[in-house]
């Protein structure tokens, strides 16, 4: 089985083939073709990725923000509910030794 190795492009090479679709006037997908992307990538960052003009760098979009905080918040509210449950059983045990 042969598995295809994934092109890593950096922040400023992502950040340049965006800025193609807004100045270059050639459509995405000729666009892909001229760099050698894959088909659909450059839609994928456009959406993944928003370019900020102050520091002229790559920032994941709005929607990518929002989706990282749920996934660390749900990361969060697992380890909470453990240690909630952890101390239920302790407290279970203490209570048991109290009564005997």
């Amino acid at each position: 089985m042969s598995r295809k190795s994934h092109q890593m492009y950096s922040d400023e090479f992502k950040r340049n083939a965006l800025e193609l679709i807004e100045t270059s006037g050639k459509s995405v997908a000729q666009i892909e073709r001229d760099l050698g992307l894959s088909s659909g990538l450059l839609y994928r960052w456009r959406d993944k990725y928003q370019v900020t003009d102050d520091d002229d760098h790559l920032e994941l979009s709005e929607v990518e923000q929002l989706k990282a905080e749920v996934r660390r918040l749900q990361r969060e509210n697992k380890v909470l509910t453990q240690e909630r449950d952890i101390l239920k059983k302790a407290v279970s045990i203490f209570s048991k030794d109290e009564r005997a």
